[in-house]
């Protein structure tokens, strides 16, 4: 298998297919295409084609699988559903659900809160929806792990679905020092020192491209 991905720094859906990949445990190869230059429109014609020029995309012999939910499915059909999903039933459908809203929604904080894991930024003012996202992401941590999270520090106890989806969102709060009640802390701290996490976060800063839209945000 190959994962074409962009930059680390800043592709908050490329970390979210390369989790969803490290976490099936199957060997593959990890394909980085700096966003924006030449290399990026060049490979838009070639391996992004079938995704219409977007990353995260898989390729395992002849499949091709975009989109980075699309990624975790295929490869929880592989390897089993239970990698990625938690085993109860309820816990199961809650962990679905926030999977899917975080997929659709929160427009507002993603345009105003680009991921960009160098970059520290003070507190500052922000719109009223994306405090909105933000209050309601917080709100479903809270009951994921108030149910669900007995069984370790991570939203469904275990590492899962549901924080590799949401791994950007702790990046982007730590970017923009969003403040966050004791338990988002914890969780939060717990995604951060991830092994996986780490990694992409060592690459990330060692990287030695910029785009300048996004270090201008906020």
């Amino acid at each position: 298998m190959k994962l074409i991905i962009g930059n680390k720094n800043y592709s908050s859906w490329s970390l979210r297919g390369w989790l969803a990949t490290k976490q099936s445990g199957l060997h593959f190869d990890e394909i980085i295409v700096p966003m924006k230059g030449e290399e990026w429109e060049r490979a838009k014609h070639d391996e992004m084609q079938p995704s219409s020029g977007k990353v995260p995309i898989l390729w395992d012999g002849d499949a091709v699988i975009w989109d980075s939910l699309a990624i975790m499915e295929y490869l929880a059909d592989k390897v089993g559903r239970e990698r990625f999903w938690p085993k109860d039933e309820v816990a199961r459908g809650m962990a679905r659900a926030m999977v899917a809203e975080m997929h659709s929604s929160y427009s507002s904080l993603r345009s105003e809160m680009p991921m960009n894991i160098r970059r520290r930024i003070q507190p500052g003012d922000v719109t009223a929806q994306t405090r909105h996202d933000i209050v309601r992401i917080l709100g479903l941590w809270a009951e994921a792990r108030a149910r669900h999270g007995k069984g370790g520090p991570f939203l469904f106890g275990t590492f899962g679905a549901a924080d590799i989806v949401y791994a950007p969102v702790v990046s982007r709060f730590i970017t923009y020092a969003v403040p966050v009640p004791g338990f988002a802390q914890g969780y939060m701290q717990a995604v951060w020192e991830h092994d996986w996490m780490q990694s992409w976060i060592e690459a990330a800063e060692n990287e030695q491209w910029v785009i300048e839209q996004y270090e201008t945000a906020m």
